[in-house]
């Protein structure tokens, strides 16, 4: 039976009196807990509502604590584990703290966590014992798989808090689990009463993204997991293949000696290797990287075989034939002797005036050795500081060590002199991040970035560049420019030879093509600089572009602001090229995948019917990459990403999203950006929590029944979004009701029948989706006009009728067919930010 308003306020008032007059308010409160108020048993609304009673209880009275080492504490005890046993979850916290049960016997404490584990009431088994401090007494692996399988590692988290000795059980298990051949499967045949295993989320690349993240948390040696540094081993191998067969942007000596450090002996990686290798169709370069690598040769197919015999025969051995010319890319247009190496402070000293010469300008780069393992970014290798007619490369290695050295000093204030001095041009492209790692590299020049005065980023000027519709010639193939080259390649006719970019660059001597690529990356920044100087019209920039450049601090932060959408969508350089027409695409046909940063956003193109899927927390960018590619999805991120991202999907596939906008905001921009159709019928198609777009329609009277019949009350339902919910989001339970001019929420499903439920308590899908019951009001069920509720499939979210259409419509009123003020169909809109 339910509980009704009058006597729920009855039962307080006798209980509240009860408190005040007893002397043993301990054993009154054991007393009412353990059923003599005849409460338990009538409903999940009293037991939340004497959890609620009991929580307010304590805050306004002070609360009574049994005496260490009395007679009664024991007995105390005893009778508190019997009550929390059969107590709900929302009381478990309470009795813990008030009967001090962390020192009670262990014995029954014990007995009811195995219990419940046994059930497969795992989350309860582990926060029980979390808040008992119970961890030395039970077995790890076991109270944890269950929910590391059911993706619950933030709990697993919570259980070995402050204890070492589980942390590293924890990462032990999760590195078990990422070795070669290991079936995660086989584990979650043990746990049967799991029914929600995500598998996808249990590969051996996500688990080791996990392990890794865990290691930076708990501060430990990588060296605990070999099998999640086998696995980056084997990320990092797809990716140099990938470089060297399939973009050719990396010679085959740095190639060579980064799978060489890669594999070493590891006999699984050599197989690997030669699986990838064997994937590119090119018997020649094949056979040239196992004869690098002197790697078995045992399975080899015939041709790469023969191909194998036949160098093997040569007196030299001659670079892969795919190698590109040097016609074909951006050359140094100095001489040899005019690029200086610099590795001590004595050489540098004698080039200070020509470095910081007033008025002049110059181009700053910087190099490090690439990194494919844990461990964090190595520090930087050289800095290239390129001059008119000149560049010098600076031994940074050397010019800083010893640390705290006279000489490091000098270089030091060389260094803060160059940067903070305003009449000097400092010419970057990513220069921030640059800078950024200077510092870390190095805390004598920690405070590099904050010193910069009179800089530009080309990056920045790119990117005014790019939205006005200046594509390169073959910038949408897998060897297409990027980054800097595709600038240069824009403004100086070919792009930059990129193959030495990855090369190790703590190597000493530098080899000579080394010297020449790292001069190169700076020196032409002087000359990108020169023509868009002479030129500005040409790329659409302002004409004077030669004073308008030369930016201070202050003004360079205001170029780097994003614009407000107002600005954004009345920019010219925004709109589309005169007499090109975006295709129009309906809602419900356009998909998109966004960064995990970009929540909310998610969710307002849900509330629209767009197919959104959200990148999960700490899930690596590129995942977006591979995602929009397999299905044909449009990516949406901001930040650094988009410039990483853009060149991996084609032209038009990814949007740089304004994150100083509100989620409303940026929808808005989207959809005018891609020119997409919103009709009434669209709002709420989807589950803004999860995705879905297959309803089920139950009747109120069922609904009644299902709740009812839940016994096991897990609090308000939510979404999984940890962030604070802003106004968009504030009515999420319900579906929207007859709003002005829109019509009446009635979206086509089908109802709910008895073959649809696995279980009615709790109410359980036969796709093994539990419906989330909690999360829908009492007083709802009361509503005379309510006619029915409509439940998600996917997630188990339950919505009902409400006014949020209205206000949705209201809100999207612009962008909604139909609606007054909207764009008329067809309409090629302004885009929302810079996309390619």
């Amino acid at each position: 039976m339910l509980w009704s308003t009058r006597e729920l306020r009855q039962l307080r008032e006798e209980a509240w009196r009860g408190f005040a007059a007893l002397d043993d308010p301990l054993t009154s409160l054991l007393d009412m807990l353990d059923g003599s108020q005849g409460w338990r048993g009538r409903g999940p609304s009293l037991e939340a509502w004497v959890a609620c009673e009991l929580k307010r209880w304590l805050q306004t009275r002070p609360r009574p604590r049994p005496a260490q080492g009395s007679p009664g504490l024991k007995q105390l005890q005893a009778r508190a584990v019997r009550v929390l046993a059969e107590s709900p979850p929302s009381l478990v916290e309470p009795l813990v703290s008030i009967f001090q049960l962390q020192d009670a016997d262990r014995s029954p404490l014990l007995a009811h966590i195995h219990r419940l584990h046994q059930e497969g009431r795992f989350k309860e088994a582990v926060v029980l014992g979390t808040k008992l401090q119970l961890q030395p007494d039970l077995d790890f692996e076991t109270m944890s798989a269950p929910l590391l399988l059911q993706d619950k590692v933030h709990l697993v988290e919570r259980y070995v808090d402050s204890l070492p000795d589980l942390q590293q059980r924890l990462l032990a298990l999760l590195d078990s689990w990422c070795q070669p051949g290991f079936d995660i499967r086989v584990v979650a045949r043990w746990y049967p009463q799991v029914t929600s295993v995500r598998l996808e989320r249990l590969s051996p690349r996500e688990l080791s993204r996990q392990v890794l993240r865990l290691l930076e948390r708990y501060g430990l040696d990588p060296a605990l997991c070999p099998n999640m540094i086998t696995q980056q081993h084997l990320a990092a191998l797809r990716y140099l293949c990938h470089k060297r067969l399939v973009e050719r942007s990396l010679s085959q000596e740095s190639w060579a000696e980064h799978v060489q450090g890669l594999v070493g002996q590891n006999q699984w990686l050599q197989e690997q290797l030669l699986q990838l290798l064997t994937a590119h169709n090119d018997a020649a370069v094949v056979a040239r990287c196992v004869l690098d690598l002197s790697l078995p040769t045992e399975q080899l197919p015939a041709t790469v075989a023969t191909e194998l015999n036949r160098l093997r025969l040569q007196e030299g051995t001659t670079e892969a034939p795919f190698e590109d010319r040097e016609d074909d890319h951006y050359q140094l247009p100095i001489a040899r002797e005019d690029i200086h190496f610099l590795a001590s402070w004595e050489a540098l000293s004698r080039h200070q005036e020509e470095l910081l010469q007033p008025g002049q300008v110059v181009g700053v780069d910087l190099e490090w050795k690439p990194s494919f393992c844990a461990g964090g970014r190595p520090r930087a290798s050289l800095m290239q500081v390129a001059v008119e007619g000149r560049v010098f490369l600076l031994d940074l290695p050397k010019l800083l060590s010893p640390a705290g050295g006279p000489a490091p000093r000098a270089f030091s204030r060389l260094v803060s002199r160059l940067l903070s001095e305003p009449s000097v041009t400092k010419l970057g492209y990513g220069m921030a991040g640059d800078l950024r790692s200077l510092g870390a590299s190095y805390p004598a020049l920690a405070h590099a970035e904050k010193q910069l005065r009179g800089s530009l980023d080309l990056l920045q000027v790119h990117k005014q560049m790019r939205v006005v519709d200046m594509p390169a010639p073959g910038v949408d193939g897998a060897r297409g420019p990027r980054g800097l080259s595709l600038l240069v390649q824009q403004v100086l006719g070919k792009p930059l030879d990129k193959t030495q970019q990855l090369s190790n660059w703590d190597r000493r001597p530098l080899g000579e093509g080394q010297l020449v690529y790292a001069a190169t990356d700076a020196y032409c920044l002087l000359e990108v600089y020169w023509a868009l100087c002479r030129e500005p019209a040409r790329f659409h920039l302002s004409g004077d572009l030669a004073r308008s450049l030369r930016l201070g601090r202050s003004d360079r932060s205001r170029m780097q602001e994003p614009p407000r959408l107002q600005k954004a969508l009345a920019s010219p350089r925004q709109v589309p090229a005169e007499g090109v027409a975006i295709p129009e695409v309906r809602a419900r046909a356009f998909r998109v995948v966004c960064d995990s940063m970009l929540q909310g956003l998610a969710r307002s193109l849900r509330c629209l019917g767009v197919d959104v899927l959200v990148l999960g927390a700490g899930e690596d960018h590129r995942r977006a990459a591979e995602v929009a590619r397999q299905e044909g999805r449009v990516i949406l991120t901001s930040g650094l990403p988009y410039q990483k991202l853009r060149a991996q999907v084609g032209a038009g596939r990814c949007l740089s999203v304004d994150c100083s906008l509100r989620a409303r905001q940026q929808a808005k921009a989207v959809l005018r950006h891609f020119n997409v159709r919103v009709t009434p019928a669209d709002i709420f198609s989807r589950c803004q929590a999860c995705n879905c777009d297959q309803y089920l329609k139950v009747s109120k009277d069922m609904m009644k029944q299902l709740v009812w019949l839940g016994s096991h009350p897990e609090g308000p339902s939510s979404t999984g979004d940890k962030t604070t919910q802003n106004e968009d989001e504030r009515e999420t339970g319900s579906a929207p009701e007859e709003a002005p001019g829109c019509g009446t929420y009635d979206p086509p499903c089908r109802w709910l029948e008895e073959a649809d439920l696995r279980s009615r308590a709790p109410a359980t899908l036969g796709n093994g989706t539990r419906l989330q019951l909690a999360g829908v009001p009492a007083g709802v069920l009361q509503r005379r006009a309510l006619r029915h509720f409509y439940c998600c499939t996917g997630c188990g979210k339950v919505f009902w009728e409400g006014s949020h259409l209205g206000r949705v419509a209201a809100h999207f009123q612009e962008v909604l067919e139909g609606a007054p003020g909207s764009r008329e169909p067809g309409q090629a809109p302004g885009p929302a930010g810079s996309s390619d």
